[in-house]
């Protein structure tokens, strides 16, 4: 986990893991999507445009429906809703909004709707790849504990970390896994430089102790029976398959859908849909849901949303093999 990169010199400005690889993964994926532009005849400077913008609205979608997710840890800190650089992004929520955007633009700027997404299908398909990893470096989006030689550890006070010393009743969890000593939990005091230990019965109401400030003894206990339990790699099996459904669709969409604009998108929503409904069973940050749209009762968030992009997925592509065939542009 090394959630900054480095800092820079002089003005003492850190560099995010994070948003370094969501950088690289949109740089890849814009040179990606101009080749597929010139390869389709359409106008590659709007179409780059376009995903630029896009990006912009999907990060605001993103935190979004973070925000929303886990509104009950801003309601102190409203504040902290904008700090997108401490991570806390949901993927879905990106696309939703992006995708209405683009709806709008590429509409306002008379391009092919259909031919469009197909390209960004493949395209944000290798952003998520990148950004994955980008998850990884940050210590979000955590897998299950494992016992598996592939399994990991993070450090102390991560998302990981901090998921295993406190009950999380979303997951229908009411005990941690890890049972830290009492000394370990409260708050900090206004100036920052006192730690106020919490009662033993508001505990799991408090903040876990900074590493700064723990003593000797703590550390050893955090380096030996109170270390982080080994978790799965959720995050490089996203990355994993988020990539190579980027060079399957990309294949797809250069030698078997010529004319038929709107299949790789559409067989890109079923795909990445069971794929990353079945990546969730492995995850152990998302809530369970149990609201009345879910199709799921008890599944996550991404795992309902994912259903409805397979279902949706599965009409489109056979709605566009169907559709009369039309004659390929460019390519």
């Amino acid at each position: 986990m090394h959630p900054e990169l480095f800092e820079i010199p002089l003005i003492h400005l850190t560099v995010k893991s994070y948003g370094t690889m969501m950088v690289v993964g949109f740089l890849v994926a814009m040179w990606v999507l101009r080749r597929m532009a010139r390869r389709a005849a359409l106008n590659s400077e709007v179409l780059s445009n376009a995903a630029l913008y896009a990006l912009i609205a999907g990060v605001i979608g993103a935190r979004l429906f973070y925000v929303i997710h886990y509104y009950p840890q801003f309601q102190d800190r409203p504040s902290s809703i904008f700090a997108v650089w401490q991570g806390g992004l949901e993927f879905l929520g990106g696309v939703i909004l992006a995708v209405a955007f683009l709806l709008y633009y590429l509409r306002k700027n008379k391009l092919s709707l259909l031919i469009c997404f197909d390209i960004f299908a493949v395209t944000l398909m290798i952003g998520s790849g990148f950004g994955r990893v980008g998850c990884l470096l940050n210590g979000c989006c955590y897998g299950k504990i494992t016992e598996s030689p592939i399994g990991i550890r993070f450090p102390y006070n991560s998302f990981a970390y901090n998921d295993q010393v406190f009950p999380d009743p979303q997951r229908n969890r009411l005990e941690p896994y890890l049972k830290l000593d009492d000394s370990f939990f409260g708050w900090l005091s206004d100036d920052g430089k006192t730690w106020i230990q919490a009662k033993p019965q508001d505990k799991y109401k408090a903040s876990l102790k900074p590493y700064k400030m723990l003593t000797d003894e703590q550390k050893e206990m955090v380096a030996g029976p109170y270390r982080c339990l080994k978790v799965l790699p959720t995050q490089l099996f996203d990355s994993g398959y988020t990539l190579t459904l980027a060079g399957v669709m990309f294949l797809f969409w250069r030698f078997w859908a010529s004319g038929r604009p709107g299949l790789t998108m559409a067989m890109m929503m079923w795909l990445y849909g069971m794929c990353r409904f079945f990546n969730e069973t492995f995850r152990d940050d998302n809530p369970f849901e149990y609201a009345w749209w879910t199709l799921y009762k008890g599944g996550t968030i991404s795992q309902n949303i994912s259903l409805y992009m397979i279902l949706a997925g599965m009409c489109l592509t056979l709605f566009f093999l169907l559709k009369k065939q039309v004659a390929p542009k460019g390519r």
